[in-house]
Parts: structure tokens; C-alpha cells; sequence
């Protein structure tokens, strides 16, 4: 950690945050007393750690789309036996999120994020060694609990360290799993078309766990006394305040079946496209080199989706930040169907509206369940949150395959999505108005 200045002025820290003179003494005092250990325990250096972490595991979500056609040349499966892969990743991504968010409450993220690193190259580096459907799956699987690890600590970390700026904070760790991808696509692409799908499972596997193990090294949890004040976003009061729910408590209020539900029908539709513009593409006769874009663009607007509404989440509050997005998520899926078939160009640009308008379910609901649940057992609390993207991939990734191989077409997949978006905007607005009555302000406590 470097720090300029002298006690009373404005120093600034090695990641461009800068403090105000009436924190400097303290913030060299304790720069001095620790001999600069204090490195490891600054929030923002958390926060950049948790993002490479979160860098390193987008490509096994986010550029999946690219190998599907690849494999299925290579192997001759069907379709929707490679994408039940893909559902089975995302299933025990979310999943194993409750069990591995106790642990990490209770033991840090640190050794999780170690394991995950292993798993990750192993599964996702080995998928291209795959002979067999079985093998295929349990190496995606593998990957799947190495991400989940990642996730989950990650953004129980944020919520930790950021009580004071939740929504900012998730966005940001979010962030970096959504736009993750965007720096690697034009390299995978090119890896793809030039030494098959098999190397560049491998090398992208090798290189991903590396950094991960790396990284884990550093990602500590807060000390209680480290922990700022929590702001709640404005707009909305709670009951609970201070009132830390444990997982068990929380699943006893009202409130969170209808998250839970919302979270489900949201996260339909990006999965849907998610795990299929590949496949999309080559039956709307779009080139692979919009594809690519498309892709690389997708990444960079999902990863700036998080970071947006997250912020602005903070200035206007949760639920009216997702009643406003989820809305917005039903209009462009339509946009997808009706126009994004028609060329390359329309393709790339509606499909960077969907994630524009999709990417905020994974800052948002983090934040409102730090906002309504508190954040000593956020990492748990979230992970049972967060299985509901499990339930939506096997809607968005298998199902989705399915029904276009019984019916030659995405119309039903895209109707249908929108139609849940639409849902879960219409009951965002009512999550609102029942949190904000006078008659109930908060989230109800459990006898």
C-alpha cells in the first residue's frame, strides 16, 4: 500500500481512492502500528481481489455459447445434451451456495476460493478431454461448484466490507463476472478457429485457476470494528434496522418468496441467451464473426448493467431500480425476436439490450438482501437466494434447447421469458408499496 501525504492532508492510496484530511491520521497511525500489513484489511483492495476472482470465472458462464456448435461438430451430440451441461453448471453453481456461504461466513473466503481455483481448471480446462456425455457433465459440474465458491464469496465479502455502499459494491464484484467475459472472447474466438474447441478448454482452464489461486491468497473478511455503518437506499424504511436474520429466520418472512420468485423469472431470459445466441445465430443465419461480437459486447454491457443499476439502486432504491429494469428486460427480449433475426447488426444490438437490462438481478438482489436481512450472515443468505438461477437455467439452457428441436424455432422460449420479466416488474412495484407502507414498513420478524 502507498501512501502520499502528511497527517492532515489528503493522502491518497495506491488504488486511486483518496481519503479525506480527517481520516488521514488515523489511516497512517494504523498504516504504521501494523508495518503496512493493513494492505490485506483495506476494503477497496478487497474489493479489487474479489473482482480478478470474479474476472477469472466469467468465461465458464458467458463464453459457453461460443463452443456449443464447436462440440457438437466435434462430438455429434444433440443439442440439448450439451446444454443440459450448461444447466447442470449453473445448477451447482447456485445450488451448493448455502451450504459453501455458511462455511464462508464462518471461515473466510479464502481456502474456498483456493478449492475453487483447482476445480475451475480442472473442470472447465478438461471439458475438451471429454469422451462421453457423463464426463462432459461432471467436468462441468466441477466447474460449476469452483464457481460457485468464487461467487459466493466474492459477493458475501462485498456486503461485508460495504454495508455502507451495498448496491455499489455488488454491482461492482457482479461486475466483473458479467464483463468478465469481454476480455477474453476475441481471444477464445480466435483460439477456437484456429486449434479447436479441446485446446481452448485447456488453456483458458490452465490459465483462469492460476490466477484465481493466486488471488485467494489475499481475500480476507472484515473485522467487526471494520465494518462502517450500514446506509439503507433511500425511499424505503425497514423494521429491522440492525436485525441480523440467520438463513432460517429469513426463510420465515413473507418477503423472501416473492424475491425468490422474481429472481427466478428474471434470470430466465439472460440464460435463455445466454446458453443459445450460438445456436441462435446459426439458425438466423448470422455470421460467427457478429457473434463473436455480439459476445464480447453482451459481456461488457452485462458487467456495466451491474454497476449501473447497482448505483443507481443506492440513489433510488432497490425495488423501484428493479421495477424499472425488469420491465425494460421484457420489452428488449421482444426486440431480440423480432428484429435481432433479421441481421447481424440488429442481432448484436438488441442482444447487448437484453443484458443492459438483465445484469442487475445479480447486483440487486444481493443488496436488498443485505438491506432486509443484514449483513453478518449475508454470504449464506444470498447463497440460498441465488439457487433460484438454478431453477432458471433448466428453463433457459435445457428446456429452451428442447423445445426448439421439437418445434424449430425460439418463439415459444422468447414469449415465454418476456412474459416473466414482465411478471417480475409488475411485482417489484408491489415489493415496493408493501415495504414502504406505513402499515408494514419492513420486512416482517419472525415470533
Amino acid at each position: 500500500m502507498t501512501l502520499s501525504g502528511l497527517p492532515g492532508k489528503e493522502i491518497q492510496l495506491y488504488s486511486g481512492v483518496r481519503l479525506k484530511p480527517d481520516t488521514t491520521r488515523s489511516v497512517v497511525s494504523a498504516f504504521r502500528r501494523t508495518g503496512g500489513s493493513m494492505r490485506i484489511h483495506n476494503r477497496w483492495f478487497q474489493l479489487v481481489a474479489a473482482v480478478i476472482a470474479m474476472v477469472m470465472i466469467a468465461n465458464l458462464q458467458y463464453a459457453w455459447t461460443l463452443f456449443v456448435k464447436p462440440v457438437q461438430a466435434g462430438t455429434g451430440w444433440k443439442l440439448s445434451d450439451i446444454q443440459l451441461a450448461f444447466t447442470l453448471f449453473i445448477l451447482f453453481q447456485t445450488w451448493v451456495q448455502p451450504v459453501q456461504g455458511w462455511l464462508i461466513d464462518r471461515m473466510g473466503p479464502r481456502i474456498f476460493t483456493s478449492v475453487a481455483a483447482i476445480l475451475c481448471a480442472i473442470g472447465w480446462g478438461g471439458l475438451g478431454m471429454a469422451t462421453s456425455l457423463p464426463m462432459f457433465w461432471t467436468l462441468y459440474i466441477l466447474a460449476g461448484i469452483g464457481a460457485a465458491l468464487v461467487y459466493g464469496g466474492s459477493i458475501g465479502s462485498a456486503l461485508k466490507w460495504f454495508t455502507d455502499r451495498r448496491g455499489l459494491a455488488a454491482g461492482v464484484i457482479a461486475g466483473g463476472y458479467g464483463g468478465g467475459a469481454a476480455l477474453f472472447t476475441p481471444i477464445i474466438a480466435w483460439v477456437l478457429s484456429h486449434y479447436g474447441y479441446r485446446q481452448a478448454f485447456l488453456w483458458t482452464g490452465l490459465f483462469q485457476g492460476s490466477v484465481i489461486l493466486i488471488v485467494a491468497q489475499f481475500l480476507r473478511h472484515p473485522a467487526p470494528s471494520a465494518q462502517p455503518a450500514a446506509v439503507r437506499a433511500p425511499a424505503v424504511s425497514t423494521s429491522i434496522g440492525t436485525r441480523q436474520f440467520t438463513t432460517g429466520e429469513m426463510l420465515r418472512t413473507p418477503q423472501f418468496y416473492l424475491l425468490y420468485a422474481m429472481f427466478l423469472m428474471m434470470a430466465t431470459g439472460g440464460l435463455l441467451v445466454t446458453a443459445n445466441s450460438g445456436p441462435m445465430a446459426a439458425s438466423w443465419g448470422i455470421s460467427v464473426g457478429f457473434l463473436t461480437l455480439a459476445t464480447s459486447l453482451n459481456a461488457a454491457a452485462n458487467g456495466t448493467s451491474r454497476i449501473f443499476w447497482g448505483w443507481a439502486s443506492d440513489k433510488i432504491g432497490r425495488e423501484t431500480a428493479m421495477a424499472v429494469a425488469f420491465l425494460l428486460q421484457a420489452v428488449c427480449l421482444m426486440l431480440v425476436l423480432t428484429l435481432g433475426r433479421q441481421s447481424g447488426i440488429l442481432f448484436t444490438v438488441t442482444l447487448v439490450s437484453v443484458y443492459l437490462t438483465w445484469g442487475e438481478v445479480f447486483s440487486l438482489f444481493p443488496s436488498l438482501v443485505g438491506d432486509y436481512y443484514g449483513a453478518t450472515h449475508a454470504t449464506s443468505n444470498y447463497g440460498v437466494m441465488y439457487s433460484a438461477k438454478g431453477v432458471a437455467s433448466i428453463i433457459g439452457g435445457v428446456v429452451a434447447a428442447l423445445l426448439y428441436e421439437s418445434f424449430g424455432s425460439w418463439d415459444a422460449c422468447f414469449y415465454g421469458s418476456a412474459a416473466l420479466a414482465l411478471a417480475a416488474a409488475i411485482m417489484a412495484f408491489g415489493l415496493r408499496a408493501s415495504v414502504a407502507a406505513p402499515r408494514a414498513t419492513g420486512v416482517s420478524v419472525p415470533a
